[in-house]
């Protein structure tokens, strides 16, 4: 029986792989059947789904980070033990890494149909996420990284604080997949709204050794690092905010 620290990975694992089976299906159904079996619109309202099915799943048990950005934020605003991260990061990528495995398996005649064996950024952009071709990686794709993150994690220090919103589990975890879509409807247009290091890296890692090859690390001007280092730092920053202007100064109980 798993227990401690071992039996929240495995929930952040699960959770995880939930969440991007989800994510990625949506965006490969509106990528391969061209448009005809959903729109961008499909794309927003799947995420935001898939994380709320994936908060279901884990929330009970690890707090379903499912986002390394998550969980860096809470160890340095909050009391989650340092010494958790690395096993949490862990666990988020090999979810997100077996979810790929997952989709690909599912949509690979599809695939074949569509693109026959052509391993391009059109198709690697199912699994990850690459910039329009005016974003900079820097400046302009990480701030919009740093932006989108430092909302979603911002907000989720706001949704999940007993002091203000104060939701049930089941609210909470409906209105974190709303904040995703809400983030995926009004920042998705530069670069895709990765917002989630896990989520771009293991299925990046994943196209890699699937066909697609290094060149996914080389596509946007070598983007791959803006989705990791960008939420990393824009959770923090959004974490920290809220801490700082909210958190900290909530009254005192009343003694009893």
């Amino acid at each position: 029986m798993l227990r401690g620290t071992a039996r929240e990975c495995a929930a952040e694992f699960l959770g995880t792989l939930v969440l991007v089976t989800f994510g990625v299906a949506v965006v490969a159904q509106v990528v391969l059947s061209d448009k005809a079996n959903g729109q961008y619109l499909s794309i927003n309202l799947g995420w935001g789904l898939a994380v709320t099915m994936g908060i279901f799943i884990a929330g009970g048990v690890s707090g379903a980070h499912l986002n390394p950005a998550v969980t860096l934020a809470l160890a340095v605003c909050s009391d989650f033990p340092a010494r958790k991260i690395l096993p949490y990061w862990a666990a988020q990528m090999a979810g997100a890494f077996v979810a790929s495995a997952i989709v690909f398996a599912v949509y690979h005649e599809a695939l074949i149909a569509f693109a026959g064996d052509v391993r391009e950024q059109a198709t690697a952009s199912i699994w990850a996420t690459y910039p329009q071709t005016w974003l900079s990686p820097f400046p302009g794709g990480f701030v919009d990284q740093v932006v989108g993150t430092a909302l979603l994690v911002g907000v989720i220090f706001g949704i999940t604080d007993a002091r203000t919103a104060n939701p049930t589990p089941a609210q909470g975890a409906i209105a974190i997949g709303l904040l995703v879509l809400l983030i995926g409807m009004t920042f998705g247009f530069n670069a895709g709204y990765a917002i989630n290091p896990a989520r771009d890296l293991g299925p990046r890692l994943f196209t890699a050794i699937a066909g697609w090859g290094p060149d996914v690390f080389r596509w946007g001007n070598n983007w791959w690092w803006v989705p990791i280092a960008g939420p990393l730092v824009g959770g923090v920053l959004g974490g920290g905010i809220y801490k700082l202007l909210i958190g900290n100064h909530h009254p005192a109980s009343p003694a009893k």
